[in-house]
């Protein structure tokens, strides 16, 4: 028996509320069950009771025993002092406030359902199982399984908001810069994301602003910055390069000391670091206050449009600074752009958004529900128990739901878990 299922049987009253009676045997009638608590303090706060002929209104707590009342020492804490219900699944001692008042205790054991209890243990048994309920995933309804997922994306969304406003703080309120960053970020990936961004935190943006025209020039600042261009290599365009690195260096009083170093191991050539920071730098030639342009599209092919870009002609025959490849364009794939749109651009305007006090919730709906849905571990195995990932909103819903439900057994906040529960 787990606490949080009677916070669950008290919040949806699911259990035979005729005839309550306390320990003590006086009636109890519930007029209102409270609102759910899930900071601390008393687990449900403002509800209204009758017991025997007397009105209350106050608070209820929960534990599986009345002795976890002492065992959490609530009988010395005053936020406790208003709880008028204590809840328990077995009642083994009485409870008292600070003020030694006794607090009527109502037991729950014997007034839910046998059906109740046999759907929360078979959902908590676990048997090696991928997630609890993987074996009642298919039969939950499809209407009530994309509700679900849109919620637990703008979830993920509101989380991500999170990280974006304390790059916020950090870039001294600069959108363009945060873009830069997040960009930075997630054209490295997973493999280079982290050293991406630092190459991005060791440049001020204003940088960029004032060499965006020469693409040579960005390029040498990017790789620069990164690292690459501390190796012995006789190459006319290398070399350039370098210079033009040692001068931007000086001038604009550049370190890069504390830029983590990038990784070729393991990658695709397309993703090789050389390729994106060559990609990055084209994005940020063609593209002036591009943060305004992001916030102004809508649509899959606007920004499909928008980041269709290359790299230099270098790069066009090159993977490495050093050996030559066959030639081609090595534009970013639509594929790659998705991944910009649900890890950068839809979360940036989100939070944008969110801090003019606007919702664009819908507009969000719509453009997150044209993107493809993603192709990893975790949607895969959620649609070999139901097809249900549609769209990037529902990979990312989908993303959510194991992350930071099912990994964490949060099946009782969990619409799907809540379904379960309540079959009979």
């Amino acid at each position: 028996m787990r606490e949080d299922f009677l916070h669950y049987i008290w919040k949806y009253k699911k259990f035979d509320a005729n005839n309550l009676k306390t320990a003590n045997g006086e009636t109890v009638f519930i007029a209102s069950i409270g609102q759910h608590n899930e900071n601390a303090g008393p687990d449900f706060f403002n509800a209204r009771l009758k017991i025997d002929d007397q009105l209350w209104a106050g608070n209820v707590e929960i534990h599986i025993k009345s002795s976890d009342w002492f065992l959490h020492n609530h009988e010395n804490d005053k936020a406790y002092d208003n709880v008028i219900l204590h809840v328990v699944w077995e009642h083994d001692t009485d409870v008292f406030r600070r003020d030694n008042s006794v607090i009527p205790t109502l037991e729950l054991k014997n007034h839910v359902s046998k059906s109740a209890l046999n759907n929360y243990e078979k959902l908590f048994s676990k048997s090696g199982k991928w997630i609890n309920c993987e074996k009642d995933f298919s039969n939950v309804g499809d209407f009530e399984m994309f509700n679900w997922l849109e919620r637990l994306y703008f979830e993920r969304l509101e989380r991500k908001s999170e990280a974006i406003n304390k790059l916020l703080h950090a870039s001294k309120n600069g959108w363009e810069a945060v873009l830069f960053k997040m960009l930075a970020k997630n054209f490295g990936l997973k493999v280079n994301g982290d050293a991406f961004l630092s190459m991005a935190n060791s440049l001020g943006f204003s940088t960029i602003r004032k060499i965006h025209a020469n693409k040579t020039t960005l390029e040498a600042l990017f790789f620069g910055q990164a690292r690459l261009l501390e190796q012995d290599i006789e190459d006319v365009y290398y070399l350039e390069l370098v210079k033009e690195y040692g001068f931007l260096k000086q001038k604009f009083s550049l370190s890069n000391n504390s830029v983590m170093p990038v990784q070729f191991f393991r990658l695709r050539p397309p993703n090789f670091p050389t390729i994106r920071l060559s990609q990055l730098a084209s994005l940020y030639h063609q593209n002036q206050n591009l943060f305004s342009k992001i916030i102004e599209i809508n649509t899959l092919y606007g920004f499909y449009k928008l980041f269709s870009v290359g790299v230099s002609p270098f790069w066009e025959s090159h993977y490495t600074f050093n050996k030559l490849s066959k030639k081609t364009k090595k534009e970013l794939s639509k594929p790659f752009i998705d991944l910009l749109l649900i890890n950068t651009i839809v979360p940036l305007k989100f939070s944008y958004a969110k801090s003019l006090g606007q919702n664009i919730d819908e507009l969000i709906i719509e453009l997150i529900t044209s993107v493809p849905s993603e192709n990893n571990s975790i949607v895969e195995k959620f649609n070999s128990l139901k097809k249900i990932s549609r769209s990037a909103m529902h990979s990312q819903g989908l993303l959510e739901l194991k992350n930071t439900y099912c990994d964490k057994n949060r099946c009782l906040q969990c619409a799907i878990g809540s379904s379960i529960l309540q079959r009979n």
